[in-house]
């Protein structure tokens, strides 16, 4: 059983599959930091100093104060319902960005690879039953026609 395992361990798909899992995870990480750190600010500038992480619609109050919070972390630390919309919004930009990557590293691709070229034909078609047959063949198999 170990030996089975380690022959499905090996394989190229299995190692190009976590390879693409940790180099995937790591770039989660860049565009994270890349939203929060980088775009966002000076969005949030642009609109008066808004800072979208802390952006959230309070559902009810929390048992230990009431509000109002000055920030979503102070909110959920009084056990405050909230919808916290700017988190998603920051989220919807973060996917934004990896769909963008991804779309321009998957284009890039294709160019240095290039189009397939399609095989040539091994088969045609019988002129009298529509059947595919090989390209050689001097008798349909299927109607037993002469070709």
């Amino acid at each position: 059983m170990l030996k089975d395992f380690k022959a499905f361990i090996m394989r190229g798909n299995v190692l190009d599959l976590a390879i693409a899992v940790v180099i995937g995870a790591a770039f989660g990480g860049v565009v994270k930091s890349l939203v929060d750190d980088i775009i966002m600010p000076p969005i949030g500038l642009a609109l008066g100093k808004v800072d979208f992480s802390n952006l959230y619609v309070l559902l009810r109050d929390g048992p230990k104060t009431a509000a109002p919070y000055a920030s979503l972390a102070e909110a959920k630390a009084a056990g405050a319902v909230t919808l916290s919309y700017g988190v998603f919004l920051n989220s919807v930009i973060g996917f934004l960005i990896v769909g963008a990557a991804v779309f321009a590293i998957v284009r890039v691709a294709t160019r240095v690879v290039g189009k397939p070229v399609p095989d040539a034909p091994h088969t045609k078609n019988c002129p009298f039953c529509v059947s595919s047959i090989p390209l050689g063949a001097t008798r349909c198999p299927h109607c037993t026609s002469q070709l």
